[in-house]
C-alpha cells in the first residue's frame, strides 16, 4: 500500500485519518468530505457495517451505494472494469464521476442494494483519497445526510443530521462541487446517464465520441442512487420556477417565500440568495436550502436553471427537491 496521499497532508490531519482508518477497518462508520458533498463511509467488504449505513441515514435497502476507491486496480478488484469505463477513468477520475459496472463476488448484496452491478468512483480529495488508502479498502459511501434532505457539503450539516448515528466525522471544510457525481453505467454497448452530476453528459460524449443515452426505465434507474425516491427536500416546499411564469406568481403568490437564483427575484421576497453564476448555484444549492428553510418563510422558489452542462445536473436536485 502506498503512503502518498497520507503522506501529502499536515501531520495533525494524518492522525484523524489514522483514527479514522481503525474505525473502518472495526466496522465503524465515518463522515469525510469529497469534491461533490459529505459521505457517511463503512467498509464496502463487509455487510454489517454497510448496513449500518442504512440505519444511520434510515435508507431504503434497495438504494445502492456508491463505492469509493482510491486508484483503478481497486476499481478492478470491485468490479469488471471494460474498454468503455477505464477510458473514462483514464480522463474523468479523479473527480465526480461514478461509473455502473458488473459486480464482482466480493461486494456483498447489501452494498449493491442487491443489483448484479456496483457504482464505482474514485473522488477527487486528497483527505477521502488518504482514508480509503490508509484503511486499505474501497469505501461505501452515500451523502451524509438524513435520507431525503440536502445533501451535507460541510462537516457541521453533517453533526446536525446525523449526531450520534457516525462514530467521526473528517472536516475538510466546505465541499468545492456541492452536487453529488454523475452516474454513467457502462455495462452496455452505449453509455447511459443514470444520474447528472459533475461532470457533464457533453463532456462525456466528446470524450466517448459517442452519444450518451438517458435512462428512462426503473429498470435502468435502479442502479443509482437518488433517482427513485424523493431527495435534497428542505422542511419547506420548494417549487421551481420559469421566466414565462414571473407574472403569474406574483399576482397569485400569498406566502411568505424566499428566492434563489442566478437572477433578482421577479417581485419582493421575505428573503432571497442571489449566485453569482451557474457553478456557484450547484455549489451553494443545499447550503442555501438549509439556510431558507430556517428563515421562516413557507416556500422557496428557485430559479429554473438552463438545461445544459451543469444546468442539467443542478435542475434535477431541483425537482427532485421540490417532488414534482
Amino acid at each position: 500500500m502506498s503512503a502518498d496521499y497520507l503522506a501529502a497532508l499536515p501531520a495533525a490531519t494524518q492522525e484523524e485519518i489514522k483514527q479514522a482508518a481503525k474505525i473502518i477497518a472495526e466496522g465503524g462508520l465515518v463522515a469525510f468530505p469529497t469534491e461533490t458533498v459529505y459521505g457517511l463511509g463503512a467498509n464496502a467488504l463487509d455487510a454489517y457495517a454497510v448496513s449500518g449505513i442504512y440505519i444511520a441515514k434510515g435508507r431504503p435497502s434497495d438504494n445502492p451505494i456508491i463505492v469509493h476507491v482510491s486508484s483503478v486496480p481497486m476499481a478492478e478488484f470491485v468490479g469488471e472494469v471494460n474498454w468503455m469505463a477505464r477510458y473514462l477513468m483514464e480522463k474523468f477520475w479523479p473527480g465526480p464521476l461514478s461509473l455502473v459496472i458488473p459486480s464482482n463476488p466480493v461486494v456483498p448484496e447489501t452494498t449493491r442494494g442487491g443489483l448484479a452491478t456496483v457504482g464505482v468512483r474514485m473522488p477527487d480529495n486528497p483527505i477521502a483519497l488518504a482514508l480509503i488508502e490508509t484503511a486499505d479498502t474501497p469505501i461505501a459511501a452515500p451523502s451524509a445526510n438524513k435520507s431525503g434532505r440536502p445533501s451535507p457539503t460541510d462537516a457541521e450539516t453533517v453533526r446536525r443530521d446525523l449526531g450520534k448515528n457516525v462514530d467521526m466525522v473528517l472536516d475538510g471544510g466546505p465541499t468545492l462541487v456541492g452536487l453529488e457525481s454523475t452516474v454513467l453505467d457502462v455495462t452496455g454497448e452505449h453509455p447511459v446517464l443514470l444520474r447528472p452530476g459533475g461532470v457533464s453528459k457533453e463532456e462525456i460524449e466528446k470524450t466517448l465520441d459517442m452519444e450518451v443515452l438517458l435512462a428512462s426505465d426503473a429498470n435502468s434507474l435502479k442502479r443509482s442512487p437518488g433517482t427513485r425516491y424523493r431527495h435534497y427536500a428542505p422542511k419547506v416546499p420548494l417549487v421551481l420556477l420559469d421566466k414565462g411564469q414571473h407574472a403569474f406568481f406574483c399576482n397569485s403568490i400569498n406566502k411568505k417565500w424566499a428566492w434563489m437564483g442566478i437572477s433578482e427575484p421577479p417581485c419582493a421576497p421575505e428573503q432571497k440568495i442571489i449566485f453569482r453564476n451557474l457553478e456557484e448555484y450547484a455549489r451553494e444549492l443545499f447550503r442555501a436550502m438549509r439556510a431558507l428553510e430556517s428563515s421562516g418563510v413557507e416556500m422557496i422558489v428557485a430559479e429554473t436553471p438552463e438545461e445544459k452542462g451543469l444546468g442539467f445536473a443542478l435542475k434535477d436536485r431541483l425537482i427532485r427537491a421540490s417532488g414534482v
